[in-house]
């Protein structure tokens, strides 16, 4: 695959994922699962009780966290590895990997952040805003309900690791061809700013 169409196929993968509802009019591409729509049982992150930023490790310059590594310097792409063992997530994981300062983040926020995703099946990167070349804007509101309240309680210039079951992802149908029916998601996300509901 060339550049040009590699790029264009991470744009609209991103927008897929940050949309949490996108449709489209070509029948052979289910819609993704609307944010509002998934269920869960967890707590918001504001509440702390899902939060486990104590159970994060710092090894020089690795992060690690339950079968998940991150790598990379501060304002630069991070690089997400997974354990050979690391399974599917049943709740919603929050780790704060570098906490930011000022106001946190909460409900019906707009953020600007950068993020990098990786599938637990595939391993692979299926979305980067840090290679499109610049953050991406939206409510928060509009997104999957493990962004919803997994951003919640962040703040501007913190770097958060998001572990997101299915179930509060895409759900049993997924958003292939990239995102697999029930499949765990993995955020490394970047506040660059938010303006408050």
């Amino acid at each position: 695959m060339n550049r040009t169409a590699r790029t264009l196929a991470l744009a609209v993968a991103g927008l897929t994922l940050l949309a949490g509802c996108w449709t489209s009019t070509d029948e052979e591409e289910p819609s993704a699962i609307p944010a509002t729509n998934a269920s869960a049982s967890t707590t918001s992150a504001a509440d702390g009780e899902t939060s486990a930023a104590a159970d994060g490790q710092t090894d020089g310059d690795a992060f690690e966290y339950d079968g998940v590594t991150v790598t990379g310097a501060e304002g630069a792409e991070p690089v997400i590895t997974l354990a050979e063992d690391f399974a599917p997530a049943t709740e919603l994981g929050v780790v704060d990997i570098t906490e930011g300062s000022g106001e946190a983040v909460a409900e019906g926020a707009m953020l600007t952040v950068h993020y990098v995703g990786v599938g637990q099946e595939s391993r692979a990167v299926f979305d980067s805003s840090w290679q499109r070349g610049e953050p991406a804007t939206f409510p928060l509101d509009g997104v999957i309900l493990g962004w919803q309240q997994g951003m919640l309680g962040m703040k501007p210039g913190g770097r958060r690791l998001l572990v997101i079951p299915g179930s509060m992802a895409y759900g049993e149908n997924g958003s292939p061809p990239v995102i697999a029916p029930d499949e765990t998601l993995v955020f490394v996300v970047d506040l660059v700013s938010q303006d408050p509901a």
